[in-house]
């Protein structure tokens, strides 16, 4: 699998980072193996949050993974969402929430820290010294964000003496509304409206990693799209191209937003080891240009 440089952490980085949102009901055994798996087809990034099942991934993550481990590991976890009630990115949640993931994760530092979705009440400031206290003591080597606009990034980046390097969003072939305001410049359609202010350029201007999460789902979480009976145009599209390439069409998934030059970090969301396996392959391909606008097209996107 190729690396690429985590935003400007100056972190090297697995192209595939492993989600562990629904690792919760796995047992140690059938983690460890998953865990070793990853890491042996080249897929060391694990991507986790403080919310993901009341904190039970981080635990079950941290029972698993042995110190002589640890190292070889980049452990990326989330914090701000107080489930049903609220935002949080104050400093006292900040701090809490990093030396609780600590705790559960049984290690010493976290690789990567983000803020789970933006906090109307947030003041940088405060976000900044939390941040401040956390590099110098390392606990934490580098900093993001997650579902971001470049306003609401810039705000942070203007208070803070680090790079934001990662913003995580959702993106994958039937979530595109990143790049469907870019394609429809000046038309009076509903795909020129601009819901993001532009974030993808803006990350990709100021190097942050953008990392797609449910990449293969549609919607927010309604399902998947692959061998959806809701979507034949699109699987039928997907088919050929993967028949070309002697692939399956989760493998197709991975590869059409590796594609993009945006260089981005999609991140997985199975527990099932062989469907990994397909994603990782995907960085073995590089779809051409019409393979690209084929599939953009078999979403029932329309070109102006």
């Amino acid at each position: 699998m190729y690396k690429i440089e985590l935003g400007k952490s100056g972190i090297e980085v697995p192209t595939i980072a492993v989600g562990c949102m629904r690792i919760s009901n796995m047992s140690k055994e059938s983690m460890a193996v998953f865990i070793n798996t990853a890491i042996e087809n080249g897929a060391y990034f694990f991507d986790h949050a403080d919310i993901y099942d009341g904190g039970k991934c981080e635990n079950l993550f941290g029972e698993v993974v042995s110190s002589s481990l640890r190292d070889k590991l980049i452990i990326q976890t989330k914090c701000g969402i107080v489930p049903g009630k609220m935002f949080d990115f104050s400093y006292e949640h900040i701090i809490r929430s990093a030396e609780e993931s600590l705790k559960r994760l049984k290690t010493d530092y976290i690789d990567v820290f983000l803020l789970h979705r933006p906090d109307a009440l947030v003041e940088p400031d405060e976000v900044a010294r939390a941040f401040d206290e956390l590099k110098a003591s390392g606990k934490v080597r580098a900093f993001g964000v997650s579902n971001q606009n470049p306003y609401q990034m810039q705000l942070l980046q203007n208070s803070l003496d680090m790079p934001l390097c990662v913003n995580q969003l959702q993106f994958g072939i039937m979530h595109t509304p990143m790049i469907q305001a870019g394609i429809n410049v000046n038309m009076y359609n509903d795909s020129a409206v601009g819901r993001d202010g532009g974030v993808l350029d803006y990350c990709r201007l100021n190097k942050i990693t953008v990392q797609p999460w449910s990449p293969v789902q549609y919607g927010f979480f309604e399902g998947c799209f692959i061998d959806n009976e809701k979507f034949p145009e699109l699987n039928r599209a997907m088919d050929e191209i993967a028949g070309r390439y002697g692939v399956n069409k989760n493998t197709i998934a991975f590869s059409w937003i590796l594609r993009h030059p945006a260089k981005m970090q999609p991140v997985t969301g199975t527990t099932n080891i062989e469907r990994l396996k397909d994603y990782i392959k995907a960085t073995e391909i590089s779809l051409t240009r019409e393979e690209w606008y084929d599939i953009y097209r078999a979403a029932g996107n329309i070109l102006p």
